[in-house]
């Protein structure tokens, strides 16, 4: 019979090395884990964010690990095209008003001045966090996000301008879609599938409060396009109505004439009953002419006005377009 080895000698020569590698595994996982935050912190030492960018992260409703995760980035509002796309010069012949560097290094927003578009930055800086956001999930959160974006992206998002969005990401950002569409709908859709609703309530304590800056500011573009297709309609109809009036102006002209070479030819030849039996009937189709002219002069006047108020709309459509063409071309200078 074999001797037994001393269980006492056998469990620590075999527990120790475990203990060992549980220690060496544990310490392993914890410097993973403190890495990330040893990096934050190191990235974040001194940083006091600016008034204004302080004042987005407000008003976005950011958690404190999106806040977190806003300021790692040192946000910086850029007030000029130049400086601006110095940071962000990807798409230089598109309209880009943001940009994330990946790896946490750096967010930028163009900072657009015009009242009438009050609320671009807040979107913009909610978008843009929302990209280091996704950076940071792991593959299993990831995999899931992303199967529920293309899924509302596929079966129940409706909004065409949203739709063209995305087109526009497949195109020029192919490989970074799914991410675009996690920044894009959480701050530009107003209603969400369940699940998605719960992935941004993670992140932003008040989601509807971001949505409602996009609303605003879409709303000065698509008030004065409506504002502009119903003026066109309308300058359409009047200015069918003005040819229909000059038409009958002129034909009423043209009666006039024939009718005057009636009467000269009448009082030539001294048919006078029936020239003066023929006068009234001139006389009221002179009338109705002058009348007519009238209501023509009028006609004209009003549908001149209407260009010219459609085309003060039109003239603050292409101002309220141009505060927000960022595009590198010789113009975008400013």
């Amino acid at each position: 019979m074999p001797l037994l080895p001393n269980k006492a000698t056998h469990r620590t020569a075999r527990i120790f090395p475990l203990t060992i590698g549980l220690l060496v595994v544990a310490a392993s996982v914890l410097a993973v884990l403190n890495r990330q935050s040893l990096e934050d912190w190191w990235k974040l030492r001194g940083y006091q964010p600016p008034a204004d960018v302080a004042r987005l992260a407000s008003q976005d409703t950011m958690n404190s690990y999106t806040r977190h995760l806003f300021y790692l980035n040192k946000p910086q509002l850029l007030g000029t095209v130049t400086s601006f796309r110095r940071h962000c010069p990807e798409n230089k012949n598109t309209i880009v008003l943001g940009c994330y560097h990946q790896g946490q290094n750096g967010i930028f927003i163009y900072n657009v001045s015009d009242p009438a578009l009050a609320g671009v930055q807040q979107v913009t800086a909610a978008h843009e966090v929302l990209h280091s956001v996704y950076a940071r999930l792991n593959s299993k959160d990831r995999a899931q996000l992303d199967s529920e974006l293309e899924n509302f992206y596929k079966h129940d998002l409706h909004n065409q301008r949203i739709q063209s969005e995305i087109k526009l990401y497949q195109k020029t950002e192919p490989h970074d879609v799914m991410d675009e569409m996690s920044c894009t709908f959480g701050t530009e859709v107003a209603k969400l599938p369940a699940p998605l609703e719960a992935y941004y309530k993670r992140f932003f304590t008040n989601r509807a409060a971001i949505v409602a800056y996009e609303q605003r500011y879409e709303a000065a573009f698509t008030s004065r396009q409506n504002t502009i297709k119903s003026d066109d309609a309308q300058l359409a109809t009047m200015k069918a109505q003005i040819d229909s009036q000059e038409a009958a102006l002129t034909a009423l002209l043209k009666k006039i004439d024939v009718d005057q070479n009636r009467l000269d030819s009448l009082l030539a030849t001294g048919q006078n009953a029936a020239y003066n039996a023929a006068v009234p009937g001139y006389n009221s189709e002179i009338d109705t002419y002058n009348a007519g002219v009238e209501g023509l002069h009028s006609s004209i006047n009003s549908y001149n006005q209407l260009v010219d108020t459609r085309n003060q709309v039109s003239g603050q459509l292409t101002t309220l377009a141009g505060a927000i063409d960022t595009r590198l071309t010789t113009k975008s200078t400013k």
